[in-house]
């Protein structure tokens, strides 16, 4: 049977051969091989563990090696990964395990018969040297590299990179919103603890519950039911900032897969009025027609549309447009450790398309009406330049103030950046623009 390192493993594996992403990859392999609760937590741990630690993890390996690191195997480099990060990382697996398991993964994938012999050595080395001190730079202690450092640094405020590194290693927090259509956030923590889940009330986000204790939550009759839907609550901020108006209002998601933003803002019109949810890929858009279907949101259509790409009828039509464009990402490196390694020359294309669909979205904002621009990155090019460069050239919008829970500070720009390590969220940029009447 295949169990959890081999899993990881050959995750890992994925994403270096093909590129993939190893949420998605790893999501795959824990179905493939059929892993209970238990393993699938361990799989998931060991494969983004690696992950967030690779350069780390490399330069412990400099430190155990008798031969330059480029020449390792790259299986052998990602079997040597799993087994240092086991012995330095998790103090709950016994040395031992750690060391015969990726023994018997270089035995079976390496495809070198010298390949075991050299994970057993250096491993061995490990555990008896114990673990070394940490690297004193950035870039090796959190695994983020140099170039994306170094961008980081200037959009971050002073004295929140390192906070946000940090937090980009840690395992995010899963955080469901609650279906006020179907239950009350505190009848579905009663619910969801009936379930077996451990379920407490969100520091701050009205109507959100942080689970803990289980692994899918999709196996739960709740979550079947549709009382709630998984959100990072910086996202579902965004769409509060938008005051939806209950009283039918038409709204536009332009770039809506998952579909998390239009089931937020169908819950907060209480279902009412209509909320076009679009997106360029045809199985996105049959994600947010499954999505609606199980929350019960009928006021919910989705629709294979580009966001870049005009809609005649559309022109003046919409209360409200919420345009979540594409970014780099570096705001969820958290949930997509992989994000850190991608190569950043291919982002620098980004701010046009961004700027291209915000000009096409506003069009089709009515008088009086509100245009919603979000990411899910830090970077002000993508942010606050985007949005600057817009108002210069439609002084027919202006920037309104946010309205934040207690713990922000008075907003007064109309723009919002959430940065790691803050409030415990995804990083985010929230804009709120108003057409003038």
């Amino acid at each position: 049977m295949t169990g959890a390192r081999e899993t990881a493993l050959q995750a890992l594996m994925a994403c270096r051969k093909e590129g993939a992403w190893a949420n998605a990859v790893l999501k795959e392999y824990i179905g493939r091989n059929r892993l209970d609760a238990r393993d699938a937590a361990l799989a998931t741990r060991l494969c983004y563990g690696v992950m967030q630690n690779r350069l780390r993890l490399d330069f412990f390996l400099e430190g155990l090696l008798s031969r330059p690191l480029s020449q390792l195997h790259p299986v052998v480099r990602d079997v040597l990964h799993l087994g240092l990060y086991q012995l330095y990382d998790l103090d709950k697996i016994p040395a031992s395990a750690a060391v015969n398991e990726s023994v018997a993964l270089a035995k079976k994938y390496a495809g070198n018969p010298k390949a075991p012999a050299l994970v057993n050595a250096v491993l061995r080395s490990a555990q008896r040297c114990g673990k070394p001190e940490e690297p004193t730079s950035y870039a090796l202690r959190y695994s983020h590299p140099e170039e994306l450092i170094a961008l980081l640094k200037g959009s971050l405020p002073k004295g929140t990179l390192e906070p946000m590194l940090k937090a980009d290693n840690e395992a995010p927090r899963t955080v469901v919103q609650a279906n006020t259509l179907k239950i009350t956030p505190a009848e579905l923590k009663r619910r969801l603890e009936a379930e077996g889940a451990e379920a407490e009330p969100h520091p701050w986000m009205e109507g959100a519950l942080v689970i803990g204790g289980m692994g899918s939550l999709e196996r739960l009759p709740s979550f079947r039911e549709g009382l709630y839907y998984v959100q990072d609550p910086a996202a579902r901020l965004s769409v509060l900032c938008a005051r939806l108006p209950k009283e039918g209002a038409k709204v536009l998601d332009c770039c809506a897969a998952p579909g998390g933003k239009s089931f937020a803002a169908s819950i907060a019109m209480e279902g009412k009025g209509e909320i076009i949810s679009c997106d360029i890929h045809p199985h996105k858009t049959q994600l947010i027609a499954n999505g609606a279907h199980r929350l019960g949101l009928t006021n919910i259509r989705p629709l294979l549309q580009d966001a870049a790409a005009y809609v005649p009828q559309w022109e003046g039509k919409m209360d409200c447009v919420i345009a979540d464009v594409p970014c780099s990402g570096l705001g969820i490196i958290r949930k997509k450790p992989d994000i850190r390694y991608k190569n950043l020359e291919e982002a620098r294309a980004l701010p046009g398309l961004q700027r291209k669909i915000l000009e096409n979205q506003a069009r089709y904002v009515r008088s009086g009406g509100v245009l919603l621009y979000s990411t899910c990155t830090v970077l002000k090019r993508e942010n606050e330049e985007v949005v600057e460069g817009f108002l210069k050239a439609h002084p027919e919008f202006r920037a309104e103030p946010l309205a934040l829970p207690d713990l922000f500070p008075k907003n007064e720009t109309g723009m919002l950046t959430l940065i790691p390590g803050q409030y415990d969220t995804d990083g985010f940029f929230i804009c709120r623009l108003r057409r003038k009447p």
